[in-house]
């Protein structure tokens, strides 16, 4: 309640003057007021003005939708320019609301491009002009920075993690890359895209939120540019997304004139979902060109830092990710052992951190946030039954890692990482085109680094079309927190039927640490010059040396038949 009425406050402070007049030519569009108005006088379904309206951002959100039930937003033919680098809509607290047709884009762009004009010997440092029609060098940041081919403009690299750029001069900037090798494949003239800001009053990421919703429904929304994610949503309750796209823009529609166009659409991933109750539907949507992953749903894992009989000590990654009284609870061992579900039985706060728990933190397989600046808050947690886990062994609520989830009938691909990355149960991955990722197209895994959860049961891949991917086509897989490959039972019953893989690496199918696997009917066309880093194929128990183009590692009841070759 306390969200809601949070939420309400920041709505009536930037209502100003607003009016359901249609806009008039040269006078500002109060798209807020607009919607605000109509929801106020009851109406149920509310047309928007087609029109390009500029938004200044309040309290750092370009259009606030909260509390809103039982509702249709036909924006059809709106484009809602954003002014800064913050956050475009947010969607809170709201149940059966209908959002349809708005566009999204930025001006400035939440990154600058330019080309490299000089690499040093050695690949530390790096020059760049910036393109006419960009964000200026004193925006850009260090956040996404990367690296594209300037014939084929796809990925030349991966993403570069550095300090901050040094400002040579509005247009020219200089990239120290301490991480770099000799053998990087960044040359002069390479396309270079780096995140940068203009948020004066604040700065939240993403371009779509939502938080806490039930039964939102976005039908073709257009996202051109994000500061993150494009679509983000946090304790949410069957959410569709229906025909959505993201893209980079064609100059033949840009906003502004650029003397090179778009090389990438947003800055991190696609579709992002955290801690639902029901998982998204993602339906027919298209995603291209992002910094990160096309869809991520998942959880939160909280880490066990110590354990006696039935009552844990836990340190929590996020305060709204803790498993509630009553809730199951998935049980991952530090060692990869998944054990029987269990269920809370009562959750009190604990004494803070201790010396001894943050350097077992600093030596861990972590995001180096977790590893050396984590102040988590501590709870004892109480189970039904009495357990034996070791210190560094991570537990998540069952009920909230978007289960039920279903991503059908969409076009991914030419993304820096991941295309599918699932995390949850009982949904279904099916009749999607995947092409162009850097990592696995579609990839079942919990991830011990990010605390993100869990495991899977009952999930089905089928039909999908995958080609031109980096790695894996599909990978199911669970590495523990000590860097092993689960033992079987980590997942259950997962299949992988009547997908087709071409010009991926081998193993074109890879699916370990599951019990009752099946993998019927595909088929397989892996390019003879696309391998595998040796050190990935070891990391998921294989031999490096004999790869088959579909493969098994520490799983039970396996069925395998009919696939080809």
């Amino acid at each position: 309640m306390s969200k809601l009425i949070s939420a309400l406050f920041l709505a009536a402070a930037c209502l100003m003057d607003a009016t359901h007049a249609a806009p008039i030519a040269g006078v500002p569009f109060d798209l807020q007021g607009y919607i605000d108005k109509a929801v106020a006088s009851g109406q149920k379904k509310i047309v928007v003005p087609p029109g390009r309206y500029r938004i200044t951002p309040c309290n750092r959100i370009h259009l606030l939708l909260t509390g809103i039930n039982d509702t249709e937003i036909d924006a059809s033919g709106v484009e809602m320019i954003c002014t800064e680098t913050t956050r475009a809509v947010s969607i809170a607290n709201c149940a059966n609301l209908t959002l349809r047709g708005l566009s999204i884009d930025y001006d400035p762009l939440p990154y600058t491009q330019g080309h490299i004009t000089a690499v040093s010997s050695d690949k530390k440092l790096i020059d760049v002009e910036i393109f006419a029609g960009y964000p200026p060098a004193e925006q850009a940041s260090n956040f996404k920075i990367e690296i594209f081919a300037p014939d084929t403009r796809t990925l030349r690299m991966e993403e570069l993690t550095t300090p901050m750029p040094e400002v040579i001069d509005a247009s020219h900037l200089r990239i120290t890359n301490s991480h770099a090798r000799t053998t990087d494949p960044e040359q002069v003239g390479d396309i270079i895209a780096i995140g940068s800001n203009y948020a004066p009053h604040g700065r939240i990421g993403h371009a779509v939120a939502l938080d806490h919703c039930s039964g939102v429904r976005l039908e073709q929304i257009n996202v051109w540019a994000s500061t993150a994610f494009g679509f983000l949503e946090n304790g949410c309750d069957s959410t569709t997304y229906y025909r959505c796209r993201i893209d980079r823009r064609p100059a033949t529609s840009d906003i502004a004139v650029r003397a090179d166009p778009r090389i990438r659409s947003l800055d991190a991933d696609a579709f992002h979902s955290v801690g639902a109750t029901k998982g998204p539907s993602i339906i027919e949507c298209t995603a291209g060109w992002m910094g990160d992953d096309a869809v991520n749903i998942h959880g939160r894992y909280q880490m066990v830092a110590a354990c006696a009989g039935n009552v844990l000590r836990v340190l929590s990654s996020s305060a709204d990710g803790m498993p509630a009284v009553g809730e199951p609870v998935e049980i991952w061992s530090y060692d990869g052992l998944r054990l029987p579900d269990a269920t809370v039985t009562s959750v009190a706060q604990d004494v803070p951190i201790n010396d001894d728990e943050k350097a077992f933190l600093a030596k861990q397989r972590l995001l180096e946030a977790y590893k050396t600046n984590w102040n988590p808050k501590t709870f004892k947690v109480a189970l039904d039954r009495s357990i034996d886990v070791p210190e560094g062994t991570l537990i998540c609520s069952t009920r909230r890692t978007g289960n039920g989830f279903v991503v059908r009938g969409c076009t991914f691909g030419s993304n820096r990482s991941r295309g599918i990355l699932i995390k949850a149960s009982d949904g279904v991955v099916e009749n999607n085109i995947l092409s162009g990722s850097r990592g696995p197209a579609i990839l079942v895994t919990p991830e011990y680094y990010w605390l993100e959860a869990g495991s899977s049961n009952n999930v089905v891949i089928r039909n999908n079309q995958i080609s031109n991917c980096a790695t894996f086509g599909i990978l199911v897989a669970a590495n523990s927190g000590s860097g092993k490959v689960a033992p079987a039972g980590a997942h259950n019953n997962i299949a992988v039927t009547g997908n087709t893989i071409r010009n991926c690496a081998y193993p074109n199918i890879l699916v370990t640490s599951t019990d009752h696997v099946t993998i019927t009917g595909n088929t397989c066309e892996p390019h003879p010059q696309f391998s595998i880093l040796e050190r990935a194929l070891r990391g998921q128990g294989l031999n490096p040396e004999h790869v088959n183009a579909t493969e098994t590692v520490n799983c039970d009841h396996v069925l395998l038949q009919d696939n080809r070759p």
